[in-house]
C-alpha cells in the first residue's frame, strides 16, 4: 500500500486495460464504465440473479448493533421486507430505526430502517409493520411471519442462534466468523444440510464474508484467471489501524460513563449555535447520545448471560462484556476473527483462481503466527498485534488431477498477514505478487495492476488528513464504497449484493442456486483464522489437515469434537 498518486494512476490504467478483455466490456454494456454512476441492480446484472423479488423475503434481524446496522443499511427493499428485529440493548434498537448520526460516514453506512424504507412507508406505518422483540430472540423465531433471519450478534452467539433458527425452518444469513470454534462451525453446516423450511425446501445459509460479492475483487480474480500475473508466489495482506488507548474503537463507552454526559452537554450547546440547515442533524445526534446514556443496565446484562470478571486487578462488570465483547476470549476471537478472516478469505480466493477447475477451493498447508499486547493496558484478552505466515499450495504443487499427491513441494505460495493497532500507516489491503505482474487492492476502493516484475519502488510518505468513511467502532473500517472496475461510480463493498443473492436463492430453490459463501466455504475461512490463533497460543508451527475443512469429519484444530446433526440443539 502507500503508493504515490503517479503509481496509482499507472496501476489503475493497467487494471482497466486488462479488464477490457472481459468484465470491462460487460460494464460498458450496462452503462457503468465511462464514468456513469453505479446504480441499483448492478449486482443482479453482474452476478446473474434477478433484479428484484415479486414476493419479497420476510426477514427478522437478530442483533442491530454496529454490524447489524451496517447490514440494515445495505438492505434493498425490492428484495427484503424487514418484519421484526430483536436486540437486548435499547440503544441498538434505537439505532436500528434512526441510524447512526455520529458522523456523515457513520450515517451513510448505518442510515437506519426509516431511511431504508422511506419510499415505502412513513415512520408510523413502519413502526406498526416491524415487530420489536426486546427480551429474547426465540420470540422472534416463533413468529410465523419471519421466514429468514440475519444474525449480527457477538461471535459466541452465532452458533446457538443459527441452530435455533434452522430448527425452526428459518433461512439464515450469519455474520462472520461463522462460529466461535471449528467444531461449532461444523455443527452449523451439518444442521443446515438436514434442515428444511416450511415449504419443504432446503435451508439456505450464507455467511458474511462479503468479498465474495465485491465486484472489485471479482474483477481481480478475472485478471488472475487470465494469467496476467503469471504464477502467484506471494501475497502480502495487512490491516493497520491507529486504534490506541486514547482512541480505542473496540472499547466504546458504557452507559454510566461521565464522558457521555459531557458530550451530551457539549452537543446541546452546539445546537443553540447551529444554523437552520444544521439543526435537524444536531437534534438527531443529541437524541442518539441520550439513547446511548439510557442503554441497558448491568443487571440486565447479567440476566442475559453476560459475565463480570476481574482482570488487571479491576472488577469488570457484565455490561462491559456485552458492549465491549470483541475484547474477550469468551465472546470473540480477536483480530484474526474480526479483521484477518476477511483478508485470508481474499488470499484463498486469489490462489484458488489459478486452478483449472472453477469453484475448487485451495486450502493452506501450514501457519506460524505471533500475537503480542504491547500498547493497551491489561484490560482485555485480545492481542494488540498479530503477525502470521501461511504456506499455500501453488500452481504445480500437487500432481494434476490429484488433490493430495505432491508433485513439487517447492511450488508454494507464501501469504503474510499483519494486523496492528496504534499506527494506521498503510491502511488495509492486499498485494498479490506473480511472476508476470503485481496486483494491488487497497481499502476495498482501488485495484491496480502492474505489468512485469519491475514494479516501482518509490514510496511517498504523506498525511492525507482524512478519516475513513466509517469512523466509529465498527469492525470493517475504511470507506463505505468501492470503485467499479472500469468505471467511476460507487459500488457497495458486497453487503448489498450478498443479501440480495441470499434472498434470491431462497425464492428460487435449486441445487445450483447457492450463496457464494456457503457453510462449507465459511468453515474454511474459520479454520484459517482460528488455527492462526492456535499457533499464537502454542507458539509453534501448525500443519493443516484436510479433515479440518470437511464438515463431516470429527477432526478439528483444537481437538474439540463436533456433534452429529441430530444431537445439536
Amino acid at each position: 500500500m502507500n503508493l504515490t498518486p503517479e503509481e496509482k494512476k499507472i496501476g489503475k490504467q493497467n487494471f482497466h486495460e486488462a479488464v477490457g478483455t472481459t468484465r470491462r466490456e460487460f460494464l460498458k454494456g450496462i452503462g457503468i464504465a465511462g464514468g456513469a454512476a453505479a446504480t441499483a441492480g448492478l449486482g443482479a446484472k453482474y452476478f446473474g440473479y434477478g433484479p428484484k423479488l415479486d414476493d419479497r423475503l420476510r426477514v427478522g434481524i437478530i442483533g442491530t448493533g454496529d454490524e447489524g446496522s451496517v447490514l440494515i443499511g445495505a438492505i434493498n427493499p425490492d428484495f427484503i421486507d424487514v418484519v421484526a428485529i430483536t436486540d437486548i440493548r435499547p440503544y441498538s434498537r434505537y439505532r436500528a430505526f434512526h441510524g447512526d448520526w455520529y458522523s456523515k460516514g457513520a450515517h451513510s453506512a448505518r442510515p437506519g430502517l426509516l431511511r431504508v424504507y422511506k419510499d415505502h412507508m412513513n415512520e408510523a406505518e413502519l413502526r406498526k409493520h416491524i415487530k420489536i422483540y426486546e427480551n429474547s430472540y426465540t420470540e422472534l423465531l416463533d413468529d410465523p411471519n419471519v421466514e429468514a433471519v440475519i444474525i449480527a450478534t457477538p461471535l459466541f452467539m452465532h452458533h446457538p442462534m443459527a441452530i435455533a433458527a434452522m430448527r425452526k425452518g428459518k433461512h439464515v444469513l450469519c455474520e462472520k466468523l461463522m462460529g466461535h470454534d471449528v467444531a461449532l462451525c461444523k455443527e452449523m453446516a451439518l444442521v443446515c444440510d438436514v434442515s428444511k423450511d416450511s415449504n419443504g425446501n432446503p435451508i439456505v445459509m450464507a455467511v458474511g464474508h462479503q468479498r465474495h460479492y465485491s465486484i472489485l475483487y471479482d474483477n481481480a480474480v478475472e485478471q488472475i484467471r487470465q494469467g496476467l500475473l503469471g504464477d502467484i508466489h506471494h501475497i502480502r495482506a495487512q490491516w493497520h489501524r491507529d486504534n490506541s488507548p486514547k482512541s480505542d474503537g473496540w472499547k466504546p463507552p458504557l452507559p454510566g460513563e461521565e464522558r457521555l454526559t459531557k458530550e451530551l452537554g457539549a452537543w446541546k450547546t452546539e445546537l443553540t449555535k447551529a444554523s437552520s440547515k444544521d439543526i435537524a442533524e444536531w437534534e438527531a445526534k443529541i437524541a442518539q447520545k441520550q439513547a446511548q446514556i439510557d442503554d441497558i443496565s448491568d443487571e440486565l446484562a447479567q440476566k442475559y448471560g453476560y459475565q463480570a470478571k476481574t482482570i488487571g486487578g479491576r472488577n469488570r462488570p457484565a455490561l462491559e462484556e456485552l458492549i465491549r465483547w470483541r475484547l474477550w476470549d469468551r465472546t470473540a476471537a480477536g483480530l484474526m476473527a474480526e479483521l484477518g478472516s476477511h483478508q485470508l478469505d481474499a488470499a484463498s480466493i486469489f490462489i484458488s483462481a489459478q486452478e483449472k477447475e472453477r469453484g475448487k477451493h485451495v486450502h493452506p498447508l501450514s501457519v506460524v503466527a505471533s500475537g503480542i499486547r504491547s500498547i493497551f493496558p491489561e484490560d482485555r484478552d485480545c492481542e494488540d498485534h498479530v503477525y502470521c505466515m501461511f504456506e499455500f499450495p501453488g500452481k504445480g504443487y500437487y500432481k494434476e488431477g490429484d488433490s493430495h499427491e505432491v508433485a513439487d513441494p517447492n511450488k508454494k505460495v507464501m501469504v503474510t498477514y499483519s494486523s496492528i493497532n496504534g499506527n494506521g500507516f498503510g491502511g488495509y489491503g492486499e498485494i498479490v505478487y506473480g511472476t508476470e505482474g503485481t496486483l494491488v487492492l487497497e481499502q476495498e476502493q482501488d485495484a491496480m495492476l502492474y505489468k512485469g516484475s519491475a514494479a516501482s519502488t518509490q514510496i511517498e510518505v504523506t498525511n492525507k488528513g482524512g478519516k475513513p468513511a466509517m469512523d466509529t467502532y465498527e469492525t470493517g473500517g475504511g470507506a463505505a464504497v468501492a470503485q467499479a472496475a472500469g468505471g467511476t461510480g460507487p459500488v457497495s463493498r458486497g453487503y448489498r449484493e450478498e443479501i440480495e443473492h441470499w434472498a434470491w436463492c431462497i425464492r428460487n430453490p435449486a441445487p445450483e442456486h447457492k450463496p457464494h459463501c456457503t457453510p462449507t466455504v465459511a468453515l474454511g475461512d474459520a479454520v484459517l483464522a482460528l488455527t492462526a490463533n492456535q499457533a499464537m497460543k502454542k507458539q509453534q508451527r501448525i500443519d493443516f489437515k484436510p479433515e479440518w475443512f470437511d464438515p463431516t469429519s470429527n477432526e478439528t484444530p483444537d481437538g474439540t469434537t463436533p456433534r452429529k446433526a441430530d444431537q445439536v440443539s
